[in-house]
């Protein structure tokens, strides 16, 4: 019996580990080539250490409100449990932008790579494949992937063979000049893509309920997920970049086609739609449940905004990705973990009448100073 316990124990850590690895690594890796071309590549590698500890820090805080309080929610829930609830429908507001920048991007780009995958064999619009995308991402979010772990884990196994695979063919072409360019004008343009490139945040309830409220093996999983994807990036982002140098594209797969050639790059655009779909289904699933549990809006009423939401803002000409994740990243995402700190710190004294550490402020300046970088961007750009 202990046997099977611990086997059954490993088995929820890995589909939890892999869930949340999947969910991570989605659009943001193909922005981080150009980001590193423009602002520099040490500049990048800088953010990504710093960006990482951010991240694990929140996420963390918010696995503890998780693991600690018994009724099944999402933030807006958390947020009317230990604030108030006016702090719920703000929560709501700003949850819910950010899950729907996310769903964008993963729409603007996802759409992209599968036009650029199979518009040559079989002709249409980049529009049509944009639909196509989100018609087959929202069957998937209605239908509710029960079996989204194992999913995730095949399409997580399946993105690092092609990572190699793209790493290997990225040596011949790699030059060390392509990692030495340094903007000081741009010194703030990675924080909010890298920023949102590396958050699980609205995973973790959905990670919470499959390592069974395990507090320990939550914590491992936020840790080394994070850990493994910021390692993803940056092998990307070296065979990429250090290719492609100054043709880097806004995409980078565009670019690199101009080096590899045709036929390997159909690969590239395989790996691109994999990375933006897998991520769309739990991000769309999430959204859906955040409206479900949280608001008590019917499932079909849910499905429907989480998925067509988004298309509505894209019809609307917001087709820019690297802004959508930038100001996503940086501003959106920020505000949610600066509510996170304070439903935390509500949290903690309500549950153990005793005061927050002072940590989370410093989590709360750092954060703040982020929304200051990405403004400063969009000024002097």
């Amino acid at each position: 019996m202990p046997q099977k316990w611990i086997r059954k124990k490993r088995l929820d850590f890995f589909r939890a580990l892999s869930t949340f690895t999947g969910t991570i690594i989605g659009v943001g890796i193909f922005g981080l080539p150009y980001v590193a071309m423009k602002a520099g590549f040490f500049v990048v590698v800088l953010y990504f250490v710093f960006v990482a500890l951010l991240s694990i820090a929140i996420s963390n805080l918010y696995g503890e409100i998780c693991c600690d309080t018994q009724k099944l929610a999402r933030t807006p829930g958390y947020a009317e449990e230990y604030i108030s609830p006016k702090a719920k429908k703000f929560s709501f507001a700003i949850s819910s932008l950010v899950l729907i920048g996310a769903l964008l991007a993963y729409l603007i780009v996802g759409g992209e790579f599968l036009y650029l995958l199979m518009s040559s064999f079989l002709g249409g619009s980049s529009l049509f494949y944009t639909l196509l995308f989100l018609a087959i991402g929202a069957l998937f979010i209605y239908k509710g992937m029960t079996k989204i772990a194992q999913f995730e884990f095949i399409m997580l196994v399946i993105f690092f063979v092609i990572l190699i695979f793209f790493f290997f063919q990225s040596l011949p072409f790699i030059h060390s000049d392509h990692f030495l360019t340094f903007d000081w004008r741009l010194i703030t343009f990675p924080y909010g893509v890298i920023i949102f490139a590396l958050s699980g945040l609205p995973m973790v309830p959905e990670i919470k309920e499959m390592v069974n409220r395990d507090r320990s093996q939550l914590r491992k999983v936020i840790i080394w997920g994070t850990i493994i994807s910021a390692i993803a990036y940056l092998i990307f982002i070296i065979a990429f970049l250090g290719a492609t140098g100054p043709i880097t594209s806004e995409n980078a797969i565009s670019g690199f086609a101009a080096l590899v050639g045709p036929k390997i790059i159909l690969i590239g655009y395989l790996f691109g739609l994999i990375t933006t779909f897998t991520s769309f289904i739990t991000l769309g699933l999430t959204l859906r449940k955040m409206l479900n549990y949280d608001f008590k809006i019917p499932k079909r009423v849910s499905w429907f905004l989480a998925c067509f939401v988004p298309l509505f803002i894209y019809f609307l000409g917001v087709k820019n990705f690297l802004d959508v994740i930038g100001l996503t990243g940086a501003i959106v995402l920020a505000i949610e973990s600066i509510l996170i700190i304070f439903i935390y710190k509500n949290f903690i004294q309500k549950r153990f009448q005793r005061k927050a550490p002072w940590t989370i402020y410093l989590v709360l300046f750092f954060l703040l100073v982020g929304v200051i970088f990405e403004v400063i961007y969009f000024f002097v750009r």
